[in-house]
């Protein structure tokens, strides 16, 4: 058996969806990418949660096809519209709101 230390480690061994056990994870998950910004971390995000709760699952309850859902979800996020952002919240359990930024 091959013993593994954190120097042997890299960021890509690293699987996020594998976390996003509870409601509240995967609500803070999202929430922390939206924060950000950054086209491509939401939707790495999006992926995460996607794969975390069944990606071909995800994609029915959202009315989009699964090839479609795993396209739009890779990269950077520029495929990402907001319909299909309000569906995907939706489909996974969540909801999206507003407030003012911190950022001034």
């Amino acid at each position: 058996m091959t013993k593994v230390t954190a120097a042997d480690a890299t960021l890509s061994d690293w699987d996020g969806a594998a976390h996003l056990d509870s409601p509240e994870a995967i609500a803070t998950h999202l929430r922390v990418a939206l924060e950000e910004g950054d086209t491509a971390l939401v939707a790495a995000a999006l992926n995460d949660i996607a794969r975390a709760q069944g990606l071909a699952d995800v994609a029915s309850r959202a009315g989009i096809a699964r090839t479609s859902l795993y396209r739009t979800l890779s990269g950077t996020g520029e495929r990402l519209e907001l319909r299909t952002l309000m569906a995907l919240v939706k489909a996974m359990g969540l909801s999206l709101s507003v407030a003012p930024s911190r950022h001034t």
